[in-house]
């Protein structure tokens, strides 16, 4: 049984990084990052978002199914259109990965800030 147990630990813990992998993916795009800022003022349709852009729709659209596809985008059909809306629950997972790294900063640069003050 312990076997057992450790192996679906393993599994998840390899899912949960490859969520991670994702989402890190889908926001390293200057673009991606774009269509999230315009999100975070509240739904907007795949034709108001493409407005925004000087690419094509379908470019837009592949930037959209990526962002779907790391959970940071809804979408739901009203009518003739899609509408997009921004989840920010995976950007919390980012938030709590990058704490450990701010906390390992502000300590050392606290630390180097010490030491130079002592040494003048």
């Amino acid at each position: 049984m312990p076997l057992a147990s450790a192996g679906r630990r393993a599994r998840a813990h390899r899912s949960r990084r490859h969520a991670d992998d994702v989402v890190f993916k889908a926001l390293a795009d200057p673009t991606r990052r774009e269509i999230l800022g315009l999100l975070r003022g509240g739904q907007r349709s795949v034709g108001e978002i493409a407005g925004n852009f000087r690419i094509s729709r379908p470019a837009v659209s592949k930037h959209l199914r990526m962002l779907r596809d790391a959970g940071l985008v809804h979408d739901r059909a009203e009518g003739t259109s899609t509408m997009c809306s921004l989840n920010p629950a995976p950007l919390r997972q980012v938030e709590t990965w990058l704490s450990d790294y701010t906390a390992f900063w502000t300590h050392n640069l606290a630390a180097l800030k010490a030491h130079v003050e002592k040494s003048t």
